[in-house]
This record gives C-alpha cells, sequence and structure tokens, in this order.
C-alpha cells in the first residue's frame, strides 16, 4: 500500500509560514520543493490561510524542470507528494467552496505549465500523483470534494489524452455526489428481525453513517475504535451509528450481524435502493460519513481519523 504523508494543519502552518533549514536530503536533490512565504502583513490566521492555500504552489510551477520517473517538475516524488500532503491539509482548514476554488486555480495553473512544453509529461504526472492522494480509496487524504474541480478540468481539457476523458467524466459525475454541506439522501434498510428504520428517521445530534461488510477486518478495526473512543457519545445519544449493508448475501450478513453493537442501527439495504439508484458512490467498504441533526453532510467517505479530528474540533471529544 502506498505511503501516504499527512500532517496536521497547526503544525503545517507553523511550517509554510516559518519555513526552516533545508535537510541534508533537500540539498542533493535536482531542487527543493520551494514552500510558501507568507508577508508579514498577513496577521489573521485565516488571512495567512487563504494567502498560503492561494500562493503554495506558484514558485514550485514558476520555476520548472524535468519531468520523469523519479522527479515531477525537478522536484523528487517524494517532496511533490508530501507537499500535496501539506496542501491538503491546509485545504481542510478552509470553507469547501474557497478550498474548490484554490483546487480549481492549480490546475489552470499547472495546464498552463503544460502548454509551455507541451511535450513534457508533467500534466498526466501531476494528475496521476493528485489522484493517488485525493481520490484512491485506500488514501488518508482521499477527499472527493476537493478532486472534483481538479477532475472537472481534466475531463473537459484539450490537453488530456482523448481515451481518458470517459473515466475523467465519470468520475466527475461520482464526486458531484452528496458534496459536504448537502443533505444526505434517505436510506430504508431491514434490521435482522424485519423491523425497517429510515436516516432521516434517526434522532441525535450526530450520525455515523457506516456501510460496512461482514467479515471486512478493516470494518472490525473501525467498529472496535467506534467502541472504544466513541463509546461514550453512542452511550450518551450524541452520536447514533447507522450500520448499513449493502450488497446481496444476505445469509452471510444475517449470521454476521450479533458482532454489531445492539445499540446501532444496523439494517441491510433491503430494496437495493444505494447500489440501484446509485444516491451514494460506495467505491469501497468500509465507508463513512459524518452528518449533524438534520443529516447534512459534515464529512463524506472520510477516514476515521478525519471524523475524530472533526469532533475532536466541535467540542464533543
Amino acid at each position: 500500500m502506498k505511503n501516504f504523508r499527512h500532517s496536521l494543519i497547526p503544525l503545517l502552518l507553523l511550517a509554510v509560514c516559518c519555513g526552516g533549514p533545508r535537510s541534508k536530503k533537500a540539498q542533493v536533490q535536482d531542487r527543493p520543493f520551494p514552500k510558501v512565504s507568507v508577508p508579514a502583513a498577513y496577521t489573521e490566521d485565516a488571512d495567512r490561510l487563504a494567502y498560503a492555500c492561494t500562493h503554495f504552489w506558484d514558485a514550485y510551477l514558476a520555476e520548472g524542470g524535468p519531468t520523469d520517473s523519479s522527479r515531477i517538475l525537478g522536484v523528487q516524488k517524494a517532496e511533490v507528494e508530501q507537499a500535496l500532503s501539506d496542501y491538503i491539509s491546509l485545504l481542510w482548514g478552509q470553507p469547501l467552496p474557497e478550498a474548490q476554488q484554490n483546487v480549481a486555480g492549480l490546475f489552470k495553473a499547472v495546464s498552463a505549465v503544460q502548454e509551455k512544453d507541451p511535450s513534457g509529461q508533467f500534466y498526466t504526472q501531476f494528475a496521476q500523483t493528485a489522484a493517488s492522494y485525493l481520490y484512491d480509496p485506500n488514501s488518508p487524504m482521499r477527499d472527493e470534494d476537493l478532486w472534483l474541480p481538479y477532475v472537472s478540468g481534466l475531463a473537459e481539457s484539450p490537453l488530456t489524452r482523448e481515451d481518458m476523458r470517459t473515466a475523467y467524466r465519470y468520475e466527475t459525475s461520482m464526486c458531484a455526489l452528496c458534496p459536504r454541506g448537502s443533505i444526505a439522501p434517505d436510506i430504508r434498510a431491514k434490521r435482522p428481525d424485519g423491523r425497517i428504520f429510515s436516516l432521516r428517521g434517526i434522532k441525535a445530534p450526530l450520525t455515523l453513517l457506516f456501510f460496512t461488510n461482514p467479515g471486512c477486518q478493516a470494518c472490525k478495526e473501525i467498529i472496535d475504535r467506534i467502541n472504544s473512543e466513541l463509546g461514550g457519545l453512542v452511550a450518551a445519544g450524541t452520536l447514533a451509528v447507522a450500520n448499513i449493508y449493502i450488497d446481496e448475501d444476505y445469509a452471510a450478513w444475517k449470521a454476521y450481524v450479533g458482532n454489531y453493537p445492539k445499540e446501532w442501527f444496523t439494517g441491510f439495504d433491503y430494496a437495493g435502493t444505494v447500489r440501484g439508484e446509485h444516491i451514494y458512490d460506495v467505491r469501497a467498504i468500509p465507508s463513512v460519513y459524518l452528518l449533524d441533526s438534520d443529516k447534512r453532510i459534515l464529512l463524506k467517505d472520510a477516514p476515521f481519523e478525519r471524523v475524530l479530528e472533526s469532533l475532536s474540533l466541535r467540542g464533543f471529544i
């Protein structure tokens, strides 16, 4: 599995705004990734964050350099990947419309570099690297809402290979489903005893919509973490867990259902709505959404660490 790099926003802001001495490793590379320097005139945290997000890639894209199997625009791939991780962490500190506007601006800037050297591989290499962080279902940095403006640009740009357009257009349509801030599509699920409940009918300040499969080890790990780290919120009624099975092996699910906590809303999508009507794009299991009391989406297909960070920022843990 890819070794994704992740750093928290407060630490990152220090690194971005203050800089620091270059490591010996960076000195021997073709060129280090040039960090954005926020002018001292920007004193408010929100203004510094906005400047850093807007200008994060300026120096990197302006200097240029070769793109090959180990470098992207003259910078070692590992450094570019770290920069992407840092950039995504910064974007998570912004309101979604502003973050998406910054990603759209990044795509335009990348395209402008490629237009200067049409024979180069930078455009394709950078897109592949960005996708591995923002769209790969195994990435702890995945965020379809942030990938949306980039992939929609790829889908329509004349710089994109014609044979990739269909895939990018499909990704665009899928990423547009269930954006953060929208009301989660309702799901009606049947409990093991035959009783039916609906997602919208669950009354709680917060709901964790959890798509699981029986016997899934990654699901089991999240189940254990919910019990150990969020069990108090569940017991207090602050957090409800809607544990939904959306595949077709009912016998396997029924045999496994005793492994789920009894206080959860556990059921299967008996009408096949999620898959059949594609109201959610569940690309991999497990998949976790965090919803507020109105079932508005706070986090979409989020790594569990982001759920914990979000709950912490909101003062729940």
